[in-house]
């Protein structure tokens, strides 16, 4: 029953209705102790009607008013006035993600902006074992200040309701708005993963999907799935994939639709594991758009060209710049273009270490994409014309050498592996803790080092093959939220590599064994030449 103006909750004086859903409605009030706006949150009778859900509510509340984060609505209080549940929230002005979305998509910069601060909100909750379980548009409210979001584990007290057998998948009735509908899916359909339709047990990857959709959502202005009823809804999200973000938006960076796909993978070991790899991963993503905008799709391929070109002539400048011995002849600087393979295009990741330089200067290698296949490693002489593939490196994303020149290690989805230039069957060296292996390193004695996109350590492993060992761990309750690009020194013992915080990236050297120490503050990988 709606509550009347001048009516009180508490010390909370009810000043107007702000909007009603399946988990209540929610009123502007005032504290007439303290004398500021508040917004209360009023438990539906269905559910406070419920001791044991009551209790719960009471749990749920006092675990999400822990946290205090910048990008979440803050809880105040929690009360009970006779039969009335009731949240007293941070009153926000500004309006509604979804609010926002009906005059279109936003732009780029904004959408990463808030991207980023909505996947440091699940992160922050995530920490402290709250899973949001029903993130959507409508749950984002777009501020002066930025994105907060709104209702952490409230839906875990409706996915918890009972319903009478086989109704959870009944009644699907045809629809236009957001599907939420108690006693059939709970929460919001057009936001939820796989394994939550399925009813079967989610965590916090539940999140990173429904985060994946509503990104989808905020650079196209349309939904990720969609479907003229219930069912072909949940069909859609079971068993398709969205359309490209090129598709409406040319303009979009390609690493952003990688990002958004992989956020919606229909396995969850397949997405981002984290709402901070995604953080981290749009984070990466707007450095590159405050640099230079992205390229419309047609022009991708030819910026390949260009940028193999440009990283050509760096290649060169370094090893201009090289330190050399002194009985060598003094350097020369080369200047070469590198054209993609026939039928093929070159492989381009912010996340992985597509191209590299041979230890002796003299050899490129590089992951080209075919159109009729995976990508898989190439060899390009410099003074040479052409390029040739390794044979069995097909699906290869990401690749190093050996400190002799004699050998490639690469990474495909789930694995390491290594082959000789010379010929011969990839090696398999170990799986990827983490999945999706972003780059390595391999130093002396047969060592190699390598980190994951989660970011979470970096590990060790024999280039024989073995069991990885991690030497360096993030400590996300530290501050320190992921370890990456680790590149070992000419000494093939001692290594650099990147430390992400919230707030800061910082070059690191190590040597196993060793306490690390901060070389400087920088935002990108690093090589020794």
């Amino acid at each position: 029953m709606a509550l009347s103006p001048g009516s009180h909750l508490g010390p909370y004086e009810v000043q107007a209705l702000l909007g009603a859903g399946g988990m209540g409605e929610v009123y502007k009030a005032r504290d007439t102790r303290l004398g500021r706006t508040v917004a209360i949150k009023v438990l539906p009778a269905h559910l406070a009607s419920s001791e044991e859900v009551r209790q719960r509510f009471e749990r749920e509340a006092k675990t999400i008013s822990q946290l205090s984060h910048p990008h979440i609505c803050a809880v105040y209080d929690v009360g009970r006035q006779g039969e009335t549940e009731y949240l007293v929230l941070e009153f926000l002005e500004g309006e509604s993600l979804a609010e926002r979305l009906v005059k279109g998509p936003l732009p780029l910069d904004q959408a990463l902006r808030l991207g980023i601060q909505i996947a440091d909100a699940l992160e922050a909750a995530h920490r402290l074992g709250i899973v949001h379980r029903d993130l959507k548009p409508g749950n984002v409210m777009v501020t002066k200040s930025g994105a907060k979001v709104l209702d952490f584990g409230l839906a875990k007290l409706r996915e918890e309701e009972p319903h009478p057998a086989g109704s959870r998948l009944s009644a699907l009735a045809t629809q236009n708005a957001p599907l939420t509908s108690a006693g059939t899916i709970l929460g919001t359909v057009q936001y939820m993963p796989p394994e939550q339709l399925e009813g079967k047990t989610t965590d916090a990857r539940a999140d990173v999907f429904a985060l994946g959709a509503t990104l989808y959502e905020m650079a196209t202005g349309k939904r990720a799935f969609s479907g003229a009823s219930q069912a072909a809804l949940i069909s859609a999200i079971l068993n398709t994939e969205p359309p490209p973000l090129s598709s409406t938006q040319p303009m979009s960076p390609p690493a952003l639709d990688r990002l958004i796909r992989t956020c919606l993978a229909k396995d969850p070991d397949l997405r981002w594991q984290s709402a901070r790899d995604v953080g981290l991963q749009l984070a990466a993503i707007a450095d590159g758009v405050e640099t230079a905008p992205a390229p419309p799709a047609k022009l991708r391929r030819r910026l390949g060209l260009w940028a193999a070109t440009a990283a050509g002539v760096l290649v060169a400048a370094a090893l201009f710049l090289r330190p050399r011995a002194p009985e060598r002849a003094p350097g020369s600087t080369i200047r070469f273009s590198l054209s993609p393979p026939p039928d093929a295009g070159f492989a381009g990741s912010i996340e992985r270490s597509c191209i590299a330089l041979s230890p002796d200067g003299r050899q490129l290698a590089f992951v080209g994409v075919e159109t009729s296949g995976p990508g898989r490693v190439w060899i390009r002489a410099l003074a040479d014309l052409k390029a040739r593939p390794l044979a069995g490196t097909e699906g290869a994303n990401s690749i190093f050498w050996s400190p002799d020149g004699s050998s490639i290690g690469f990474f495909t989805e789930r694995r390491l592996a290594r082959v000789g230039l010379s010929g011969g069957a990839p090696v398999p060296i170990c799986d990827i803790v983490g999945g999706f292996g972003r780059s390595g390193s391999w130093g002396a004695g047969g060592q190699i080092l390598f980190a994951s996109v989660a970011g979470d350590a970096i590990y060790r492993v024999s280039a024989d093959g073995g069991k990885p060992e991690p030497v360096v761990r993030a400590d996300p309750a530290h501050g320190l939220m992921a370890v990456v690009w680790p590149s070992f020194l000419p000494d093939g013992q001692r290594f650099l590599y990147l430390a992400y915080a919230p707030r800061e990236t910082t070059l690191m050297l190590s040597r196993t064994g060793e306490p690390p120490r901060a070389i400087a503050p920088l935002r990108s990988r690093v090589e020794f030449l």
